[in-house]
């Protein structure tokens, strides 16, 4: 287990076993590409919980490495990954059709931004220049029971994700219940409530200072 202290932002290592501690027991969860595909690496079969992913795979391990890698076994970002008991595969149709079914219980997906209403944008910046990249993101977002969303609290520019309301282009409105940051975790209430959980390496005063709308403390 990676070394988590709360007097320091967490890497993207800490930030994925804080998640992945947060996966009830006998869920079906699929991790967008990214940091959330970390996440993998911090469950246990004891865990009991089952990875998807897209390219049509049911029963994900954690990443591959040396002798482990075979070039057949990729998740959806392409990484090496182990099989785990049981594991099976399938057509990416059905892999589909299994994520806007509604049978998965969780996806963790990344974000360019998510708003207080708990709407995702993660597959364009809006830019003239950018390039979208949905992939599943939207069959996820819609499809998923629960979508936490795993990314920085801040931008390159400073400007904080967590943001009033998105102005990059929507990939779900209104699917997102948590927010993990590097400096806190946010619960998404639905009704525009957005409760700090927890800081790491700040206090609740230094996050709202960076969240341009009033935050909740947990109690």
């Amino acid at each position: 287990m990676t070394s988590m202290t709360k007097d320091a932002a967490l890497t993207p290592e800490q930030l994925a076993e804080v998640v992945a501690a947060d996966i009830p027991a006998g869920a079906y969860v699929n991790l967008g590409i990214g940091q959330p595909t970390l996440v993998s690496n911090y469950l246990t079969p004891e865990d009991d919980v089952t990875l998807h992913t897209e390219n049509g795979m049911l029963g994900m391990g954690g990443e591959a490495h040396g002798d482990e890698v075979d070039p057949d076994l990729i998740n959806a970002g392409k990484i090496p990954v182990k099989e785990t008991d049981g594991c099976s595969y399938f057509h990416h149709a059905d892999s589909f059709a299994m994520m806007r079914g509604g049978h998965l219980d969780c996806c963790v997906l990344g974000a360019f931004q998510v708003d207080r209403a708990g709407n995702l944008a993660n597959w364009h910046t809006g830019k003239p220049d950018a390039i979208p990249a949905v992939g599943g993101a939207m069959d996820l977002a819609t499809g998923a029971k629960q979508t936490f969303v795993m990314m920085t609290l801040t931008a390159k520019n400073g400007q904080a994700k967590l943001v009033e309301n998105c102005t990059m282009p929507l990939t779900g409105v209104g699917c997102v219940s948590r927010v993990y940051t590097d400096q806190a975790v946010f619960l998404i209430e639905g009704d525009g409530r957005v409760v700090v959980r927890e800081t790491f390496g700040c206090d609740f005063e230094a996050v709202q200072e960076l969240v341009p709308f009033p935050l909740e403390r947990s109690e």
